[in-house]
This record gives structure tokens, C-alpha cells and sequence, in this order.
């Protein structure tokens, strides 16, 4: 599913408009990610947990050349799955 199957899947299920959807979806992912660059944790209970996750600097290699070289420290999004989405799945 990409983000137009998943338009379409929320205009369905919620009677709304794919222009209205479209703006729903686009506002819940504005929103994870303004959250998640402050570096709030987004909980959504039953579904899961948004976070940031923070790297070390750390030294790796080229793998074409062999050279080593300077990884940055870097902060990555991470998702947890809830217990409700983990046993609608299985």
C-alpha cells in the first residue's frame, strides 16, 4: 500500500471526501514529524510509538576502496508496534 492506496482506503472507511482525506493524511504526517523533530515521542496507544532514536559517531569503511572514514552522529525515527496493531497482524 502506498500513500494514495492509503487516501483512498481512509476516504472509503470514513465517508470523507479524497480531497478531505488527502488533507487528513498529509496532517497526520505533518504532525508525526513536527513531533518527532522536537523530539517528542508520538504514542498512539493500541497502534504503536514514534520516537527518536539518537546514533554515535562511529568509523566506517569504504567498500569500494577499503578507506575508512567518519560516520556523523546522526538521530533516526523509529516505530514500535503496539499490541493491538502486533495482534490484529498475527
Amino acid at each position: 500500500m502506498n500513500k494514495n492506496d492509503l487516501i483512498s482506503a481512509v476516504a472509503d472507511s470514513s465517508g470523507l471526501t479524497r480531497s478531505d482525506a488527502t488533507k487528513a493524511v498529509e496532517g497526520v504526517f505533518d504532525a508525526i514529524t513536527g513531533a518527532l523533530k522536537k523530539g517528542d515521542e508520538v504514542r498512539l496507544v493500541g497502534f504503536g510509538t514514534f520516537s527518536v532514536a539518537k546514533r554515535k559517531a562511529s568509523t566506517g569503511r569504504n567498500p569500494r576502496t577499503g578507506e575508512a572514514m567518519q560516520i556523523k552522529a546522526s538521530s533516526q525515527p523509529k516505530f514500535k508496534a503496539g499490541k493491538g496493531l502486533k495482534d490484529a497482524v498475527n
